[in-house]
């Protein structure tokens, strides 16, 4: 089986022309020759979205819609794209990579960025009651219009107007959060300003100066304020019902959702990514999670890793939870995904067991094996049962695949960092370690979720080893209260008799604290060993407001084996922590 260089095909680097009709070709003479890789030269390259694939996709925890794809790459086996040190400069709204029921694929030594962020950023300048002014760098374009803060393309969008289109492509703005410009973070105890996704009233004050009104914007003047994307319409790696599937040595700088997000796939392989902002002008890499797994099995690994900067979460392993919405006979019943970023995921098939779950306290208390389905659109599904239905199902029953969200995780010597919100969300029922981390983040560096009310995202883990991370001075912000946490859905009121999660040891790590907020705070736990680690005071941020509890937050527990940490004398921070860079690994 050949390599193919891409260079064959006319894809120069170095030039500003649309490598996507070179690119085309390329990947049809490797589907025409069964090419083993597609190759390209170092240098930079640029994609344009107006001769791009063209498909409609369900992404999980993204936005749906008609995406056009640089690399659409859909039954490849054995094959690998290798980027040679690549840049690719994406220009606007596109997927960069959809992978689509592959296996044995290969992504390496290439790294994505776009010409105009899907977010944008100001300087602050003065803050108060009911407004803000802002400086706003040239790198994102705006208008006022109307008396309204309008966010542009770097360049006019060549399509031609018509009655429903502008031909301009806009980026709309969801939320508001600030930044500490000096250490690239999301500023001490900020919180998110939601409702301006309407838009935002604004007048100029001077050259690429303006003033928006909005009231009760928490901020300082020299703050960076990042006008989060409202949209999460353009993650950077799709990959979907695929298997062995390796990422390595990419760099994601930038894009408009997750940067990697795998859905029903198996055997996925992260080895020195790094999501990271290209340069200091920026504090956004990606405007959402940088990785996501829903409903994944086999083994999931992730390791020598960098996320900074990302505007949610390192990663979150989770499954899908659908509500029963009728009971229609005795083996009879329609489920709807509630969740719209779930909305036409396949997550039940013939063949599938079904494990039943009260929404209250999220135990399950039954399974059956799915007889057929019959979708009746995106979010409807009617599903009949080999066998008779638990008599305790009833509606607002949640339905899980009991044997999705089954990988082995391995998160291994990663650097998690200056990210909006928590670091990893631990969702998976198989075992899942945890080992050589280091984690900076706002809020908890891990977090154990899952809920049948809001997200439905089914979780609830089985074996969790956190072992030998550092975790340097977190929670500095207002995502969590304490550094290893349970939130789970859980009605308050289900808590004594939930055991959601279930055997997790914490041992041999460091916890570097600024003040004696809790370490764990958990509740509905069955198994919990804390053991041979030990805490560092630090003076890095000021003390928080739920100081002085205690290291252990518990409540609604049995099984718990508590050995107070070794508390060892402290430093500011440790040295160069948030300097450290991995390696990138040796072909």
């Amino acid at each position: 089986m050949p390599l193919i260089e891409a260079a064959r095909f006319g894809i120069e680097p170095n030039s500003e022309k649309d490598a996507i009709p070179a690119l085309r070709a390329a990947l049809t003479a490797c589907r025409d020759t069964n090419a083993s890789a597609l190759a390209f030269e170092g240098g930079t390259y640029h994609f344009w979205p107006d001769r791009a694939f063209e498909k409609y996709a369900f992404i999980s925890n993204n936005d749906e819609g008609l995406k056009r794809v640089a690399f659409l790459l859909r039954g490849k086996h054995h094959f690998r794209i290798d980027g040679r040190g690549a840049q690719f400069i994406f220009h606007g709204p596109m997927t960069p990579f959809l992978v689509e029921e592959c296996r044995d694929l290969r992504i390496e030594n290439l790294s994505i960025d776009y010409t105009r962020p899907f977010h944008s950023e100001g300087r602050i300048l003065a803050v108060r009651e009911d407004s803000v002014d802002l400086a706003i760098p040239e790198d994102y374009p705006f208008d006022i219009r109307n008396g309204v803060l309008v966010f542009v393309a770097d360049i006019r969008h060549p399509s031609v107007p018509t009655t429903v289109k502008s031909g301009e492509i806009l980026y709309p703005y969801g939320h508001l959060l600030a930044y500490d410009p000096e250490r690239r973070e999301t500023a001490y105890m900020v919180y998110d300003k939601y409702g301006v996704q309407s838009g935002i009233a604004a007048e100029s004050i001077g050259p690429r100066q303006v003033r928006i009104q909005v009231p009760g914007v928490n901020a300082s003047p020299g703050d960076t304020l990042v006008f989060a994307a409202a949209h999460r319409n353009d993650p950077g790696f799709v990959i979907s019902k695929s298997s062995d599937i390796r990422l390595r040595n990419v760099r994601i700088h930038h894009v408009g959702g997750m940067g990697v997000i795998a859905q029903r796939s198996a055997n996925i392989s992260l080895d020195h990514l790094i999501v990271a902002p290209p340069n200091e002008s920026r504090v956004i890499s990606a405007t959402a999670d940088a990785t996501h797994f829903t409903n994944c099995t086999g083994r999931i690994e992730i390791r020598d890793c960098i996320f900074e900067n990302q505007m949610d979460d390192a990663s979150n392993i989770h499954g899908l939870y659908g509500q029963v919405t009728r009971i229609l006979g005795p083996n009879k019943l329609e489920v709807r995904l509630v969740h719209p970023q779930q909305a036409g995921l396949t997550f039940i098939e013939a063949g599938t067991r079904l494990e039943f779950s009260d929404h209250r306290t999220l135990e399950g208390f039954g399974e059956c094996v799915v007889e057929s389905v019959e979708y009746l659109n995106k979010e409807y599904s009617i599903v009949t049962t080999t066998e008779m239905l638990p008599a305790s199902v009833l509606p607002r029953t949640v339905v899980a695949d009991a044997d999705a969200n089954t990988a082995e995780v391995i998160i291994e010597n990663c650097v998690i960092r200056n990210n909006r919100a928590r670091g990893i969300l631990l969702g998976s029922r198989g075992k899942m370690r945890i080992t050589g981390n280091t984690f900076h983040t706002p809020g908890a560096a891990l977090l154990f979720e899952g809920d049948a009310n809001h997200w439905f995202e089914q979780a609830g883990v089985r074996d969790v080893v956190i072992r030998n991370n550092t975790f340097d001075n977190c929670n500095y912000g207002v995502w969590g209260d304490a550094c290893i946490e349970v939130r789970s859905g859980i009605a308050e009121a289900s808590r004594v008799a939930s055991r959601y999660n279930r055997n997790i040891t914490i041992e041999e790590n460091v916890f570097r604290v600024f003040g004696t907020h809790p370490l764990v705070a958990i509740y509905s736990v069955s198994g919990l060993t804390f053991r041979k680690n030990s805490v560092e005071l630090t003076h890095l941020y000021p003390p928080r407001k739920n100081d002085g509890h205690g290291w252990l937050d518990s409540s609604n527990c049995d099984r718990i084996q508590w050995e107070d940490p070794v508390e060892i004398c402290g430093k500011r921070s440790l040295p160069d922590a948030h300097k450290v860079l991995v390696p990138v690994a040796e072909a």
